[in-house]
Formats: structure tokens, sequence, C-alpha cells
């Protein structure tokens, strides 16, 4: 019998928010990215094994970890109720 597993990266972008990146100094929106490591079995992706949360600069790409109440907050920081992005 042959199973085939291993795990796959999904992204998502849960919020887009505006202000000046520590990296590049530039004001510009930040993406606030949801990226979930998901189990896969017969490249069927199963459940979620790691979630982490960044914040990305659209200009220079810089990344800063977020914790998933930073996340949360950047949600009604901007005025949105929902959780992801349709």
């Amino acid at each position: 019998m042959l199973l085939i597993f291993g795990s796959s990266l999904h992204e998502t972008i849960i919020n887009v928010v505006r202000f000046v990146c520590g990296y590049c100094g530039v004001d510009a929106p930040q993406n606030v990215v949801k990226r979930s490591n998901r189990f896969t079995l017969f490249f069927i992706p199963l459940f979620p094994v790691s979630t982490r949360y960044v914040n990305q600069c659209t200009n220079c790409g810089g990344e800063t970890a977020l914790t998933a109440e930073q996340a949360r907050h950047s949600l009604s920081w901007s005025g949105r109720t929902s959780g992801t992005r349709s």
C-alpha cells in the first residue's frame, strides 16, 4: 500500500492597513497575511498543523511577525468585522 503525505503552505490576506513601514520608511499599504501549514494526504489538505500571522510591506516586501491578537486587532482598526477577504 502506498501512502503519499506531506504538508503545504496556504497564504490568505486577511486585511490591508496603511502606515509607515519600519524597513523602508515609506507610507505604504501593509498586508496582514495568515500563513497555515497544512497536513496533506494524497495531495488533499486535511488540517492545519501550524498558523502564523505576518505584516508584509507592499513597497519593499519586509515582513514583521504578528500574534493572532494583533491580526484580529487590525480588523477592528480598519473597521472590518469578518476574518477573511472575499
